[in-house]
C-alpha cells in the first residue's frame, strides 16, 4: 500500500504504477457533471486543485446543528460516481488545473490517459457500492463551494480524509488496467470461439 499525503507532488504521483494500492490522506474535492460543464464554459475554479485531488462523487451530506462549517455538515455516504461522463472535460481540466489525482469508478478514455501522462496525474479506482466505507474515511467537511448554484449532490465539497483507499487504475506512464482487462477479455473470448 502506497501512502499519499496532500499536497500530492508530481514526483510521487509519477512513481505510481497501474495496479498499486493507495491510501490517501488530506484534502480532496468533489466534482461531477455540473462542475465540469461550469469549468468548460469558462467558470472560475472555486478552489485551487494544483497538486490536489478531484473525486467524482456526489456525497450524501446532512446538516448538523453546529455553527462552524466542519460542525455544520456530516458525510453519510461518499461513493464514487461513473467517471466516463467527464471524458469530454477531463483532459482540459487536468492541463489547466494541475490536479494530480482523479478518483472515480469505471475509468476514462484515451484522451484523458494521454493528459495524465503529459501532466503527471493518475486515476484512482474507488469501489462502487462502498459509499458508507468512504464516508468513514471523511474526517471533516472543511468547506463547500457552488452549493447554491448546483445543489448538494453536484456542489464542490472540500473533504479532509484519512486512509481513503483505492487502486491506481490509470497511471502517468500511459498504462490502464481497464485497457488490460479489455485486451485479456477479448483474447479469452477469442479462445472460446
Amino acid at each position: 500500500m502506497k501512502n499519499l499525503k496532500y499536497p500530492f507532488d508530481e514526483k510521487s504521483v509519477r512513481s505510481l504504477k497501474a495496479g498499486d494500492a493507495v491510501s490517501i490522506t488530506g484534502r480532496i474535492y468533489t466534482g461531477r457533471d455540473k462542475f465540469h460543464k461550469f469549468f468548460a464554459d469558462g467558470g472560475k475554479l472555486p478552489v485551487d486543485f494544483r497538486d490536489g485531488a478531484l473525486y467524482h462523487c456526489g456525497p450524501v451530506v446532512i446538516r448538523n446543528q453546529g455553527s462552524g462549517i466542519s460542525d455544520q455538515w456530516r458525510v453519510v455516504a461518499a461513493g464514487p460516481t461513473t467517471s466516463v461522463r467527464e471524458n469530454p472535460y477531463e483532459p482540459d481540466f487536468i492541463a489547466k488545473s494541475g490536479v494530480r489525482l482523479i478518483i472515480g469508478k469505471g475509468g476514462m478514455d484515451e484522451k484523458t490517459l494521454a493528459a495524465m501522462k503529459k501532466h503527471g496525474c493518475v486515476y484512482i479506482q474507488a469501489v462502487g457500492g462502498g459509499g458508507a466505507i468512504y464516508a468513514d474515511a471523511v474526517k471533516k467537511v472543511a468547506g463547500v463551494s457552488l452549493l447554491k448554484e448546483f445543489g448538494a449532490a453536484e456542489a464542490v465539497w472540500h473533504l479532509d480524509v484519512v486512509d481513503f483507499c483505492g487502486v491506481v487504475a490509470m497511471d502517468a506512464h500511459g498504462h490502464s488496467l481497464f485497457d488490460k482487462v479489455r485486451r485479456n477479455s477479448k483474447e479469452a473470448l477469442g479462445n472460446l470461439i
